[in-house]
């Protein structure tokens, strides 16, 4: 079974979205060690293109080192239909964003998210309802892959079902950072970890 797949999303590919895709990583790994590779992929891309191929930017590296994420290895890209399909779960920057991700692929609409509508929505769902994850149906404790996938789609579908339609609000929103001092990235860390953490947790349960 493949991971669970996560896609992070913003404009740029440098802030927003780098913040969110290796602080839920760190989240998760706090959880699995260094198994959490074999439950759980999480990538990202920008709605443009201005930025392929550079770092993240130096303040998102800030937050992501200091909360305990690491930042070696990234490098920005343009989102594709590729990425949408190799995706199960797609969460935004902003409501924009999804906007542009249903223009690529219209069929993601059930999976595609703003990351604060996700994380306000995820907190009315009742997660002992899910199918099991983490260990399950493994006496020695060890992370069962399938299980987890198969948490991460019911999950998904249970926020979907939770949304019931309606459109995300304003302030599900991610300011960007970008240009803006440290004061405001970690601002905008904060409000990622308080997505992602939940996230982390309720899917590895």
């Amino acid at each position: 079974m493949t991971p669970f797949t996560v896609l992070q999303v913003c404009m740029g590919n440098i802030c927003r979205s780098p913040m969110a895709e290796r602080l839920l990583v760190a989240a998760a790994r706090a959880r699995t060690g260094p198994a959490v590779d074999e439950v759980l992929h999480v990538h990202g891309a920008g709605t443009g293109g201005w930025h392929v191929g550079q770092s993240m930017d130096p303040g998102a590296a800030r937050q992501v080192l200091a909360r305990g994420g690491d930042v070696a290895g990234f490098r920005a890209r343009k989102l594709s239909g590729e990425h949408i399909d190799a995706s199960d779960l797609i969460l935004t920057a902003t409501a924009e964003q999804v906007d542009f991700v249903l223009g690529l692929r219209p069929d993601a609409a059930d999976r595609t998210f703003v990351l604060g509508e996700f994380g306000r929505l995820l907190s009315g769902v009742d997660v002992s309802t899910l199918p099991a994850g983490n260990s399950a149906g493994n006496s020695a404790g060890n992370i069962d892959a399938d299980s987890v996938y198969a948490r991460g789609v019911a999950l998904v579908a249970a926020v979907a079902a939770a949304r019931a339609g309606k459109p995300p609000e304003p302030g599900d929103d991610l300011d960007d950072p970008w240009g803006r001092g440290d004061k405001i990235f970690s601002r905008v860390a904060d409000e990622v970890e308080s997505t992602v953490k939940p996230l982390a947790a309720a899917l590895l349960g």
